[in-house]
C-alpha cells in the first residue's frame, strides 16, 4: 500500500492558495492548479515505487520472559533496491507484554548486510501468554513523499513466567554456595535444635550448649553438638484475589510474591526441605505436589504460572481448610495476603487460628506504599483530607488485624516490595535455626 507522507500533504496544501490566487488573478488559467495537484499525486506514486518492495522480514522474539525483566524484540527487513528511508515497524501484541497492545520502533540500514533492524524493549507486566499477532513494516521513497507500508499477520507468542532474577544474583549464589548446607549432603553440626553428639567444650562455643550434668560427671566441660534439621515441608501459599492483583510499583502483589516465594523455595530446597505451592481465590486454584531437589525446580516454577489473577475474593475458609487436610505433619505455611475489607479479614484470621493449631504460620504482607503516602501527604484541598482520613483508618484497621494475628501466634512479615524477597529468605534460616518447625 501507498500513501502519501506529511510532506506530500503540506506540498497539496500549499497548492489551496495558489489556485485561490489564479482564480482571482486570471480565472481562465484554473486548470493549471489541477494539472499541479495530479503532478504532486503522480510524484507520490513515483516516489513510492521507487521506494522498493518488501522481500523478507524476520522478528526474533524470545519464547520465554520474565515478568519486571527487559525483554526484547527485534525486527528485520530486506528491501529491494536503495533508495528506502525512515522504515519503521509496529507490532501488534499482547497487553501483558506492553500497555495499550503496541509497540513501535525504528529501524536502521546494517552497511554489511544491507538489512534493516531494530530492537524494541519491553517490560512484561502480566504473567501468563502473549501472543504478538501482527506486524506493520513502512518506509518512505528516495524524496519522502510517499510512505509504502506492508501489514504481516503473526502466529507467536510469549510466555510470560514469575521473575526468577532474585534467584539467580550473584549475592544470593554466593550465599547458597558458602552456607551451611552446600550443595553436599553431609550431617552439619553446630546449628539447629536436634542433638548430635557431645564434645569437649571450646572457647567461642556458644555457653548455652554446655550440658552441666554430662559435664559433672566427666569432670570437664562438654557442649551438645545439634544437627540442622532437614527435610522439613515448606508450603508457600498465594491468595490470588482481587487484592493481590493490584499493582505495587507497577507489578501486582502476587508477581512480587511469588518471585519472593520461589526465589525461598530455592534457598530451601538447598537446605534439603520439601516445598510445595498452594494458590486458592474462591476455590482452591494450584497445589503442586512436594519437590524436594533443585533438579525438580521447574516444577514449582510451572505451578507459579498457573497462579492467575482472579476477580472473585478469597475463600480463606475453604482453601485453609483444604490446605490443612493435605498435610501429614507439621509444616511451615508462608502466607502471602492481602486484605482491605474487615469482614473479609475476620474470617480470614478465624481460618488461619485453626491452621496455627498444628502448624507454624507466617504471614507475609507487601507494606502499603499508597496508603502510607496518602497519610503522611499533607492536605491541600478538602477532598485530600477525607483521602487521608479513609486512608488512617484503613492504615489502623490493618494494623489491628496484624496485632490479632501475632496474639494468635502467627509470624509476621512486612516489607517493602523491594525488600520483600531477603527478608522472606533471613526469616526462613531464621526459623530454620531456631526449630519448632518439623
Amino acid at each position: 500500500m501507498i500513501y502519501p507522507t506529511a510532506r506530500a500533504t503540506a506540498v497539496l496544501a500549499a497548492l489551496a492558495p495558489v489556485g485561490l490566487l489564479v482564480a482571482v488573478t486570471a480565472p481562465g488559467g484554473w486548470v493549471v492548479v489541477p494539472a499541479l495537484g495530479l503532478t504532486v499525486l503522480a510524484f507520490v506514486v513515483i516516489d513510492g515505487l521507487a521506494a522498493g518492495r518488501l522481500r523478507d522480514f524476520r522478528l526474533i522474539a524470545p519464547a520465554d520472559a520474565e515478568i519486571g525483566e527487559v525483554t526484547e524484540l527485534t525486527v528485520l527487513a530486506d528491501i529491494e533496491g536503495s533508495q528506502a528511508r525512515e522504515v519503521e515497524a509496529a507490532l501488534e501484541l499482547d497487553s501483558k507484554l506492553s500497555e495499550g497492545g503496541r509497540a513501535t520502533l525504528p529501524l536502521a540500514l546494517d552497511p554489511t548486510t544491507a538489512s534493516w533492524a531494530g530492537t524494541a524493549s519491553l517490560v512484561p507486566r502480566r504473567r501468563g501468554t502473549a501472543p504478538i499477532s501482527r506486524l506493520w513494516l513502512r518506509w518512505q521513497g528516495p524524496l519522502s513523499l510517499a510512505w509504502r507500508q506492508a501489514s504481516i499477520p503473526l502466529e507467536r507468542t510469549v510466555r510470560v513466567r514469575p521473575n526468577l532474577a532474585p534467584a539467580r544474583s550473584p549475592a544470593l549464589q554466593l550465599l547458597l554456595r558458602d552456607a551451611q548446607f552446600g550443595l553436599v549432603a553431609r550431617r552439619i553440626r553446630g546449628e539447629g535444635t536436634q542433638f548430635e553428639a557431645l564434645a569437649e567444650y571450646q572457647p567461642g562455643m556458644d555457653r548455652r550448649r554446655i550440658d552441666w550434668k554430662a559435664s559433672a560427671r566427666h569432670a570437664r566441660l562438654l557442649a551438645k553438638e545439634m544437627e540442622t534439621e532437614r527435610n522439613l515441608p515448606v508450603v508457600f501459599a498465594f491468595d490470588c484475589g482481587p487484592a493481590m492483583s493490584e499493582p505495587i510499583a507497577g507489578l501486582p502483589r502476587i508477581d512480587r510474591a511469588v518471585s519472593a516465594a520461589l526465589t525461598t523455595a530455592f534457598v530451601a530446597l538447598k537446605a534439603g526441605d520439601r516445598v510445595a505451592l498452594f494458590g486458592f481465590a474462591a476455590r482452591v486454584l494450584v497445589a503442586t505436589p512436594f519437590v524436594t531437589d533443585t533438579r525438580q525446580f521447574h516444577r514449582l516454577q510451572q505451578g507459579a504460572a498457573a497462579l492467575d489473577y482472579r476477580p472473585e475474593e478469597a475463600n480463606f475458609t475453604l482453601a485453609l481448610s483444604s490446605l490443612a487436610a493435605r498435610l501429614q505433619r507439621r509444616s511451615l505455611i508462608v502466607l502471602f495476603a492481602e486484605f482491605t475489607d474487615p469482614t473479609a479479614a475476620e474470617l480470614m484470621i478465624e481460618s488461619v487460628a485453626r491452621l496455627v493449631e498444628r502448624h507454624r504460620v507466617l504471614f507475609v504482607v507487601l507494606c502499603d506504599d499508597e496508603l502510607e503516602g496518602l497519610t503522611a501527604a499533607e492536605p491541600a484541598s478538602v477532598q485530600a483530607i477525607g483521602m487521608a482520613v479513609a486512608a488512617d483508618a484503613l492504615a489502623r484497621q490493618r494494623a489491628l488485624v496484624l496485632a490479632r494475628l501475632r496474639r494468635l501466634g502467627v509470624d509476621i512479615l512486612e516489607a517493602p516490595h523491594g525488600e520483600i524477597g531477603t527478608r522472606l529468605i533471613g526469616a526462613y534460616l531464621e526459623m530454620k535455626r531456631g526449630g519448632g518447625v518439623g
